[in-house]
């Protein structure tokens, strides 16, 4: 599955708060998930069956697993990328892959509005992160017009709360 594809599945219940609880304990095993269910929700199920739901949720790309480290041991940083119309044509591919397949980019995505291209990206040391914009702007500043740099001094909130996926599921039976 291309990783831009909207995933095809009809939540149920119990896919819900599967996904709650695992976002609540990342580390939560099938037999642990479904004794939340019956303790916490009243829903029987077997742990077989939360596994191949997980599986399939998985497959589908429902949701994606990453190792994101504890925010401590990075320095983050959020880059706005605005380009030169001039060479964009020429250049706008080898910018986007560069800044796409960094092994600094947590993630990276378009906003609307003015048209730029946004990052967020992670880095061991501001030297590394001085670096980094030296040889992107080394190798790509002819398309760049402007890279702006903010540094994110303090990470107060690094997780998906599991109250947001109680939105996911339509009311169909567990």
């Amino acid at each position: 599955m291309d990783s831009r594809d909207a995933p095809d599945w009809k939540f149920k219940e119990r896919d819900v708060l599967v996904l709650r609880e695992l976002s609540r304990d990342p580390q939560l095993s099938s037999r642990d998930l479904a004794r939340l269910l019956d303790e916490k929700y009243d829903i029987d199920v077997s742990h077989v069956t939360v596994s191949e739901s997980i599986r399939g949720m998985r497959e589908e790309g429902v949701f994606r697993e990453a190792i994101i480290p504890n925010e401590e041991y990075f320095y983050f940083a959020l880059f706005e990328f605005k380009f030169n119309p001039e060479h964009f044509e020429a250049g706008w591919r080898p910018a986007m892959t560069f800044i796409r397949d960094s092994p600094n980019t947590l993630f990276y995505f378009l906003s609307d509005g003015e048209y730029q291209w946004k990052s967020v990206m992670m880095f061991t040391s501001r030297d590394a992160q001085s670096k980094w914009i030296h040889e992107f702007y080394k190798d790509h500043g002819a398309v760049v017009d402007n890279l702006r740099n903010s540094v994110v001094t303090n990470v107060l909130k690094f997780r998906t709360d599991p109250e947001i996926l109680a939105s996911l599921h339509n009311g169909d039976e567990a």
